[in-house]
């Protein structure tokens, strides 16, 4: 067996350094993924956001005694000291100054959702990472559900081509982030893995307990999302297709979506590629961002270049 990629993980605010630790460095997991080990971490932590400042202590004391993690003063000194790096901070406004610090040293980075908080920041990020020539991947891990992924395989031929989709989820917000970058990043990303790039146009019904989104795509084909607050934390998705349509629980999955998720980023980073394109990236904070506007003006808008 080959030896396993040294990993980083930079922002220790987030109860995913723990899983994300579990499943890599436990073989005995039932789920445990090979191929990568969590040797290194950096704390970090956002001062103006509570759930941040609130558990970086926590989960930074979990990983250096349950698991012996070597806990750095920087991101540069993780980034120095692994083959691998992800950036785990849970707040999305600090992913690109995390990756220009971190970028230098041309190790294959994953950033956790949200892969940034504005178009412009993730325009950036690609734009350094191809200059660095460091492959870079981001998204949620909803998208390796293993029933959704199973499903796209089977039916990825002309037959299975989705024509619209419905996906649901809690809409928690988070302020100050802005509004759908936190439990919204999810739900988009879902239907952007069903549907694929292109859509043009979103608008937003908002109240306080859910917000209702419609996505248009340029080729006419349009999904919704139902984002409910104070409500049941289920996750599922409709998918229609010509000749059929098939509901998705991705909340009744045996394996965890972190699982399916390390598996890919090990699987492809490493090897100098994402298992995510950069336009599904992007168009995910695209409609994130319009989606922000539109709750805000209770007007369609358009996505930006």
């Amino acid at each position: 067996m080959s030896k396993a990629h040294r990993i980083g993980l930079i922002g220790l605010d987030t109860s995913h350094v723990e899983g994300f630790t579990q499943l890599l460095n436990d073989p005995d997991d039932p789920n445990h993924v090979p191929g990568g080990k969590v040797v290194a971490g950096f704390p970090g932590g956002s001062d103006d956001l509570e759930v941040s400042c609130s558990r970086v202590e926590g989960f930074t004391q979990k990983l250096a005694g349950d698991w012996g993690v070597e806990i750095m003063e920087s991101p540069e000194a993780v980034a120095e000291a692994c083959d691998l790096v992800i950036i785990t901070a849970v707040d999305g406004r600090v992913h690109r100054d995390l990756f220009e610090r971190t970028a230098p040293f041309g190790k294959p980075t994953f950033i956790d959702k949200p892969f940034a908080t504005d178009v412009e920041d993730a325009k950036a990020i690609l734009r350094l990472a191809d200059e660095s020539n460091v492959p870079v991947m981001s998204c949620s891990s909803l998208r390796y559900a293993e029933n959704l992924q199973a499903s796209l395989q089977e039916n990825s031929g002309e037959a299975g081509n989705i024509i619209g989709c419905h996906a649901y989820g809690p809409m928690e917000i988070q302020p100050p982030l802005p509004p759908l970058f936190w439990y919204g990043t999810h739900t988009v990303e879902l239907i952007v893995t069903a549907m694929g790039t292109g859509c043009q146009r979103v608008q937003v019904v908002t109240n306080e307990d859910n917000d209702l989104l419609t996505a248009e795509w340029a080729d006419g084909r349009v999904a919704s999302i139902h984002g409910l607050r104070n409500q049941h934390c289920q996750f599922g998705i409709t998918l229609h297709r010509k000749e059929s349509a098939e509901f998705i629980d991705i909340s009744a999955v045996k394996q965890p979506w972190y699982a399916g998720l390390l598996e890919a980023i090990i699987d492809s980073l490493p090897e100098g590629r994402s298992a995510v394109q950069n336009a599904e990236m992007l168009e995910i904070v695209r409609i994130i961002e319009a989606a922000n506007e539109s709750r805000a003006t209770n007007s369609p808008v358009v996505l930006k270049a």
